[in-house]
């Protein structure tokens, strides 16, 4: 990849010349040539920043945060990488459900569909509550299993709970410095997998079917991938990916 103007690679990213001054301005993106004219020039390292400082927008992640997650001296090019392909791919599934949503509700405006579920006129749609929460639990793991997950949560007291997120945390930041050392089929990775299964029964009765449903949760939900993303980028899938490897391994598949 040779160098680029300034020009040049507006045109390329489809960014503004005017945008691409500002990054400059405030640190963000700064060329890595600059002619005695004041003229711009980008090479490889920025063009790939450029692309990350894109993702990370589409994203959500306001340009002050991205500047620091960029400049965070634990930065890898890679993990964020697949961090996005990950995001992205949850996105695009939701994106799917709301077409189809779309569809369904034209056809019923257009009187082609005789009938509509009242729910089916809200699938794909940003859900927060914690009613729906519950719901989706139900409707994954079934009413049983959640009752019992509330009851647990109920009847521990405020001190018990408290050591239950003080553990989770240790045991997250764990994983986190594992990450750039660790493959996810290292003992001492599977020793922190380990923990976490059995910090997971302090909620509910965790079936092999349970853990493997809940790594893959981590990946295909938004809202389970930020929690963990808090911790490092690319938390949530090197998890998921050791989560998947623990069930291999002490898991016996049904017969």
């Amino acid at each position: 990849m040779t160098v680029v103007s300034i020009s040049q690679l507006s045109r390329m990213a489809g960014v503004s010349l005017r945008t691409l001054r500002h990054y400059d301005e405030i640190g963000l993106l700064r060329p890595s040539l600059r002619r005695a004219s004041g003229y711009r020039y980008y090479g490889k390292a920025e063009v790939l920043r450029l692309q990350q400082i894109l993702f990370y927008k589409e994203l959500g992640l306001p340009l002050a945060e991205v500047h620091s997650v960029l400049d965070a001296p634990d930065f890898d090019l890679i993990i964020a990488l697949e961090s996005h392909k990950a995001a992205l791919e949850a996105r695009q599934h939701r994106t799917t459900i709301l077409l189809e949503t779309l569809g369904k509700t034209l056809l019923y405006l257009k009187k082609k569909q005789n009938t509509m579920k009242s729910e089916d006129l809200y699938k794909g749609f940003g859900r927060e509550t914690v009613e729906v929460y519950e719901a989706e639990a139900k409707e994954r793991w079934g009413a049983e299993i959640v009752e019992a997950s509330k009851n647990r949560l109920i009847t521990a007291g405020k001190e018990q709970w408290g050591a239950v997120q003080a553990e989770a945390d240790a045991l997250n930041r764990a994983l986190a410095n594992a990450m750039t050392t660790h493959d996810v089929e290292d003992e001492y990775v599977q020793n922190l997998v380990k923990q976490h299964f059995e910090m997971t029964e302090n909620f509910y009765t965790v079936t092999p079917e349970i853990y493997r449903g809940l790594a893959s949760l981590y990946v295909d939900d938004l809202r389970f991938t930020a929690y963990y993303e808090k911790y490092r980028m690319g938390l949530a899938a090197y998890l998921s990916r050791a989560m998947q490897v623990y069930c291999d391994h002490h898991f016996v598949p049904a017969a």
